[in-house]
């Protein structure tokens, strides 16, 4: 009889063991580098939540922010997370690159602009005419300088800020493709 409670006794405890043992547990890290540990997935802040790792049993797979935000992308009339649909980020994207087309079409000009100037400069023999289209000329190279920085802030916002944006409100990739 004492063989039989000894054997039942330590069943009961590699079960209990084997249950505590292989109870889920999500690690995260915070922006601080700090290293956090708990049992209870509601505990994570969302911001951290697609980064979590599970220490536990590898089978079980909790269904994160990020799985929840791909699945709501796929359904229709899908918004991003700050209630923004495809119109507002297509029109984003073509304001900038009406704004790029306008300043890159304003610096062609002003680029020809410029090298008549230089040839009238060069081609000149009064002083005072050449003093007068050295001064022009430089006012239009100054509006080439303010033109190249327009279109590099386009450049950049359809390149990178929008696109980032776009990934950080879990926006559609396609709505903002040129």
């Amino acid at each position: 009889m004492k063989t039989l409670i000894l054997i039942l006794s330590v069943l009961i405890s590699i079960s209990l063991i084997s249950t505590f043992g292989f109870a889920q547990t999500y690690k995260w890290v915070d922006e601080k580098g700090g290293v956090h540990f708990t049992d209870d997935v509601t505990k994570i802040p969302d911001k951290y939540r697609p980064k979590v790792d599970k220490i536990g049993t590898p089978e079980e797979k909790i269904e994160t922010k990020t799985d929840i935000d791909s699945t709501k992308r796929k359904e229709d009339g899908y918004k991003d997370q700050l209630g923004r649909g495809e119109e507002y980020w297509k029109s984003r994207v073509e304001e900038w690159k009406k704004k790029l087309k306008t300043a890159q079409e304003n610096m062609e000009q002003a680029r020809i602009k410029y090298n008549e100037l230089t040839e009238k400069f060069n081609e000149s023999r009064s002083s005072a005419e050449r003093n007068n289209l050295k001064r022009e000329r430089d006012q239009v190279k100054q509006e080439m300088d303010l033109l190249k920085s327009k279109v590099e802030e386009a450049k950049m916002n359809l390149e990178k800020k929008i696109p980032e944006e776009a990934e950080i409100y879990k926006a559609k990739p396609e709505w903002i493709q040129q």
